[in-house]
């Protein structure tokens, strides 16, 4: 019997299905400066959204913070555990000074922000069945397994929500994994390695981090891009792979892990794709999910650069404009 949780309460209709929470950035003693990634870029997608008169305070919805009991859908109590070790939390998120802090702090200031996100993809889950989609504005840490974290991603939140939608919601049985962010998802695919009713496509530069070898097992469409990818090539081959992923396994949901890094530029992405190119292809993905009446959830996952958040604002206002995402299934 699945436990009682906060994070599949009702959320108001009059909310669109965009979820975020203040609590998403983590800002202190400038330790955020230390790691490539833009550790506040979350906040300033929503700041660009208002910017644009296209959200209001009221009109999304407040991510929860995943509790203890909710990680453990997934998460080991050993590993869990470890993470009240600042040393451990420093080499996951690869933000060295993180050593020195107690772990409370660490707990507060660096856990407490991911737990929030974490929270956010599984209610994005719930709100995309409801609604036909949904769009974590944080989230999509894909390099966290069960047991094992590792490259800034410290919860599983994409296994996570995928389990609790089977555990929890009727008709819900067949999921698809769309990852395009540059890196390879090992996390969630070694999470669903032996569950055939997870589809998962990939598409990542071949030649940077994990790496993983016995994970890429898990994947149904595996696409290696090599250093310097651009537009055109990437965007067919998204296309192309998108499609045959439908047309193999018809799931009950998608989750569409949107990283940016694939952006020319990225300190850690290699790949050489432009901010039109990163909105052509939400739309890609977006388009394929809502012609077959296919919910899907976003989530945002690695972008290293400055301007990351105006191209995933941007992208947003793009699904808008073309009708990809409306507020009709909640009135």
């Amino acid at each position: 019997m699945p436990h009682n949780t906060h994070l599949y309460e009702e959320v108001s209709k009059t909310c669109w299905p965009i979820i975020y929470s203040p609590k998403y950035n983590i800002t202190f003693l400038g330790l955020e400066k230390l790691h490539p990634f833009d550790a506040g870029k979350w906040g300033k997608v929503i700041n660009f959204l208002k910017e644009e008169n296209f959200l209001a305070d009221v009109m999304m919805v407040e991510a929860r913070e995943a509790t203890d009991e909710d990680l453990r859908v997934v998460h080991t109590q050993r590993y869990l555990n470890r993470l009240k070790w600042s040393f451990v939390v420093a080499t996951i998120t690869e933000i060295p000074p993180v050593f020195c802090l107690p772990n409370f702090v660490v707990q507060r200031h660096v856990l407490r922000p991911l737990r929030t996100q974490t929270g956010g993809t599984i209610m994005a889950g719930k709100l995309a069945i409801e609604r036909g989609w949904a769009i974590n504005i944080g989230g999509g840490f894909h390099h966290c397994s069960s047991d094992k974290g590792g490259g800034f991603c410290v919860y599983a939140d994409i296994t996570l929500s995928i389990k609790f939608l089977f555990d929890r919601v009727e008709g819900v049985s067949k999921a698809t994994i769309i990852d395009l962010d540059a890196h390879q998802g090992n996390g969630h695919e070694r999470d669903f390695m032996d569950d055939s009713r997870v589809y998962i496509v990939d598409i990542y530069n071949r030649n940077i981090y994990p790496g993983d070898g016995f994970a890429k097992r898990a994947i149904k469409r595996k696409v290696e891009l090599e250093w310097g990818t651009g537009d055109q090539d990437y965007l067919m081959k998204v296309d192309e792979h998108v499609k045959g992923a439908l047309s193999d396994h018809e799931p009950d949901v998608i989750i569409y892990n949107a990283g940016t890094d694939i952006l020319d530029g990225d300190p850690l992405g290699g790949l050489s794709v432009s901010a039109e190119g990163i909105i052509k292809r939400d739309e890609m993905v977006f388009r394929a999910a809502r012609s077959q009446n296919i919910p899907i959830f976003m989530v945002t996952s690695g972008g290293y650069q400055k301007h990351t958040a105006r191209i995933i604002a941007d992208s947003i206002l793009n699904l808008y404009n073309l009708g990809l995402i409306d507020h009709l299934e909640a009135i």
